[in-house]
């Protein structure tokens, strides 16, 4: 019997093995990024007191259009730049959440770039 190696808890687990070197604060926060099939989220966490900042997905009311592409990924960087800067937040630590750091992933921390925060 063939088996199927389970590549979300591979991917599970090299999250794990990513946050314990990686941690972020009030002054510098997680970028965490999640992607699923249809859609894709980041969000900007404070480790220390345990609460999101702020927040941006292809699921947000304002966003049109398929999530779960490229163009998609890079307009969620974008707007989460933006709601960052609002909050006065420019320099963040990037945790890829265990995923290669390539195509939907990638193109979300060039939107978050272009819109100015540092990593």
């Amino acid at each position: 019997m063939v088996k199927k190696p389970d590549s979300n808890k591979a991917r599970l687990h090299r999250h794990v093995r990513v946050r314990s070197k990686i941690s972020g604060t009030a002054a510098c926060p997680r970028l965490n990024v999640f992607r699923s099939a249809k859609h894709i989220y980041a969000q900007l966490i404070d480790d220390v007191a345990g609460v999101t900042l702020c927040s941006a997905s292809s699921m947000d009311k304002d966003f049109d259009g398929f999530g779960g592409n490229k163009e998609a990924s890079k307009r969620v960087g974008a707007a989460l730049a933006s709601k960052a800067k609002e909050k006065g937040i420019t320099e963040v630590v990037f945790d890829r959440g265990g995923y290669l750091y390539h195509g939907r992933v990638k193109e979300l921390a060039e939107g978050a770039r272009e819109g100015g925060l540092k990593f």
